[in-house]
């Protein structure tokens, strides 16, 4: 079954609400570094090409670029992530203060700040990418200081958003200290998930598998959208959440809600780079959600979210002018 359309009227309604909404978000914040050169020839010592450098970018990824999303759209967003106390970490919290987030950074000695470093050449293709991380689970001191942080930012919430990259950040007792947030204040809280913490999740309003994610968690292929239907049941039965919202990258999505089950067809005129197009959804559907639309509104909303962001190269943003746009040009197609 096919979801309903959002008529613009609607769309602008719930829009023009978003800068009322502040959205927490908690989870594995990361710094995407690209360093950008021209491919000039192979080199003598290895099977690799050379690249002659050119530019660097940098960008807020994983949690960073859920708050980073919420804030483009005109949200209000605070972080509560784990980082080291390294440059990294003054990096990302200068960016969180320029992009107008507000940074509760958690700053553990033993650990550095998530950084990917990817070498792309001109056109956007991908050469190779180092990691600096670790990923172990935080535990006492650290734990409980995140926790703190969701507990004193949590009464001025209109949503709660766990962005979960197993980085260590999201422990089940980081989780359970949101749900508890979020139930105090009477908002969602929504979850980017991995399937390894899948039992983490009890009690979370939204869960948005991407298509692995929920055929690894179901144990079923999902070829269709019977199995799409059937999966996303087994998914929510597994995490005991109230809702999913499974992203199936140009098959669309699928929504399973207390009231409402269907399906939306993928919204990409085009696809260049999907890196950060789980955060967009997640970003958009909580900021939707805060703002006063219903769940199958803001999975619309999410859905024409993702179909931008997927045009463009690496975690990008969108906003709300282009949004009403392509949202109305999608209602007049």
């Amino acid at each position: 079954m096919l979801l309903p359309a959002v008529q613009p009227d609607r769309v602008r309604q719930i829009t023009s609400n978003f800068r009322g909404a502040h959205v927490l978000v908690v989870g594995d914040a990361m710094l995407d570094k690209f360093i950008v050169g021209r491919v000039t020839r192979l080199s003598p010592e290895a099977p690799v090409p050379v690249i002659a450098y050119d530019h660097e970018l940098h960008r807020m990824g994983g949690s960073a670029n859920v708050a980073n999303n919420v804030a483009a759209l005109g949200g209000s967003a605070t972080l509560v992530a784990v980082t080291g106390t390294d440059e990294g970490a003054a990096a990302l919290a200068r960016a969180c203060r320029e992009a107008g987030i507000a940074p509760a950074l958690v700053g553990d000695p033993t650990r550095p700040t998530t950084t990917k470093v990817r070498i792309v050449t001109e056109r956007n293709q991908q050469v190779a990418r180092i990691d600096y991380e670790v990923d172990t689970e935080i535990k006492d001191e650290f734990e409980h200081r995140v926790i703190a942080e969701i507990q004193k930012y949590a009464p001025q919430a209109s949503a709660i958003v766990i962005s979960d990259y197993l980085k260590g950040c999201i422990t089940r007792a980081v989780v359970q200290a949101a749900v508890a947030a979020a139930a105090a204040r009477g908002v969602p809280v929504l979850v980017d998930p991995k399937i390894p913490h899948v039992d983490y999740y009890t009690g979370t309003t939204v869960v948005t598998p991407n298509h692995n994610e929920a055929e690894i968690a179901a144990n079923l292929r999902v070829r269709s959208e019977d199995d799409a239907r059937r999966a996303a049941r087994l998914f929510r039965d597994r995490a005991q959440c109230h809702s999913v919202l499974m992203t199936r990258g140009d098959q669309g999505m699928w929504l399973l809600g207390d009231n409402v089950e269907g399906h939306l067809p993928a919204a990409a005129r085009e696809v260049a780079d999907v890196t950060g197009a789980g955060d967009t959804v997640i970003a958009m559907l909580a900021l939707a959600l805060a703002a006063g639309g219903t769940l199958p509104e803001a999975a619309r909303l999410a859905n024409e979210a993702a179909g931008i962001v997927v045009a463009r190269f690496g975690p990008a943003t969108v906003g709300v002018t282009e949004l009403l746009k392509a949202m109305e040009a999608g209602a007049m197609s």
